[in-house]
């Protein structure tokens, strides 16, 4: 593959992803969405980061991991528990992480 080819591809890619982003939010102000709709899209975001984080916590080296010795799962305790308690995002995912830093480097692996 040369430099024009490179080039064309991803100018190419740059005109699909505008083109499309372009078309949609320029009819944005003319689509109404039911109340309803526009609810259920509030809870997406949630959705989606759950769908990749739960196989992430559960399933280490491709088998279910619920032993105290995976470092995920105590992380994602500890941030939930965190979460529950003080409805705090950005103190939940700090929080999160270094019990998952202290758990992965910090307690032995023989648990």
């Amino acid at each position: 593959m040369n430099l024009l080819d490179s080039v064309l591809i991803i100018f190419g890619m740059f005109v699909v992803t505008f083109g499309v982003r372009f078309v949609l939010f320029a009819r944005a102000h003319k689509v109404v969405m039911p109340v309803f709709v526009e609810r259920a899209l509030k809870f997406v975001p949630v959705a989606v980061l759950t769908a990749i984080i739960i196989p992430m916590v559960f399933m280490t080296d491709n088998q279910i991991n619920l032993s105290f010795s995976n470092p995920w799962l105590i992380g994602a305790f500890a941030a939930f528990a965190i979460g529950i308690w003080r409805q705090h995002q950005l103190l939940t995912i700090f929080i999160g992480v270094m019990v998952f830093f202290i758990a992965k480097y910090m307690i032995p692996l023989s648990l």
